[in-house]
């Protein structure tokens, strides 16, 4: 068996049949395969000879795996990162792919993110509450901000007691075409550590089992949707899905996007309620860390 199995293998360990093996496929039928793989998986077969290496480090090839508004994005880095737009001229495409699947603020104060989906190239988004309107926020009797290593942005704002709950926000982005989905991060009780380990506290934390939080978007174009939730699940993070909203592939114009949450029925009060962000993913993405809750 052992004379067997070295007869098919090439001198460096490849797959050979006959006088042939995987490093002596051209470089341009190994790309042409490569374009059909998703980019985890390029990288991954780049490990196997000289030729996937070469092939995988194609431009061509990564120029398919990038979003069709990368110039975009690269702009939107340059404009907020000193020397980006000298270094972006000697990127390759495949260096831009790595670029933009890392997290980068574009509204100049660290409170709006974009980052690509690894796998599929998709488009993600990050807005801190601290870029949002929240109604009483300037009150120390109802709002506050508290630092945390559980934000992406390192703080949230905690409610402690409020009759009237309301939080808008808008987005102006010229995003790919494709459907987005929306959701609002929160967090029942106050999250803290003691000696290291995670901890939390319930005070404050009432009025959400009593009525529905109503979360909506609108879009420019007449897009809408509307979900309702009562708030649950106490000392965890929780995705609330809002809706989704399409990008037709014939759109060239940035989305022009309104986003709230709302409970205003001043019949009792609310509060102990942690409002960390605003996400946007590719519809269908299901985030890993947190818990998602949808209609």
């Amino acid at each position: 068996m052992g004379a067997g199995v070295s007869s098919i293998m090439g001198p460096d360990g490849e797959v050979s049949y006959g006088d042939s093996g995987l490093g002596d496929m051209p470089e341009s039928c190994v790309a042409a395969v490569l374009l059909y793989l998703d980019a985890p998986e390029i990288c991954s077969v780049a490990r196997l000879n000289r030729a996937f290496r070469g092939a995988a480090s194609a431009d061509f090839v990564w120029e398919t795996k990038l979003p069709t508004n990368y110039e975009y994005l690269m702009r939107l880095i340059e404009s907020g990162e000193e020397g980006e737009g000298e270094k972006r001229g000697w990127l390759s495409k495949k260096e831009i792919y790595a670029m933009l699947c890392r997290p980068h603020p574009f509204d100049g104060g660290g409170r709006k993110e974009f980052w690509l989906e690894k796998s599929k190239g998709g488009l993600c988004m990050a807005i801190s509450s601290r870029a949002m309107v929240i109604t009483g926020i300037d009150d120390r009797r109802y709002w506050n901000y508290i630092p945390t290593e559980e934000s992406r942005f390192h703080s949230v704002a905690y409610l402690q007691q409020i009759w009237w709950f309301e939080v808008v926000g808008e987005i102006d982005f010229l995003f790919q075409a494709g459907s987005y989905s929306l959701y609002f991060r929160l967090h029942l009780g106050k999250p803290s550590k003691r000696l290291g380990r995670r901890i939390w506290s319930a005070e404050n934390v009432h009025g959400w089992d009593i009525k529905p939080v109503r979360f909506h978007l609108s879009t420019l174009d007449g897009q809408q949707a509307t979900s309702l939730y009562h708030l649950e699940e106490p000392g965890n993070w929780i995705l609330y899905h809002i809706g989704d909203f399409t990008v037709p592939s014939e759109s060239m114009e940035p989305v022009k996007l309104k986003f709230s949450m709302t409970q205003i029925d001043c019949t009792h009060t609310k509060g102990g309620l942690c409002v960390d962000s605003l996400l946007v993913y590719p519809k269908g993405h299901r985030p890993d860390t947190d818990t998602v809750v949808s209609l």
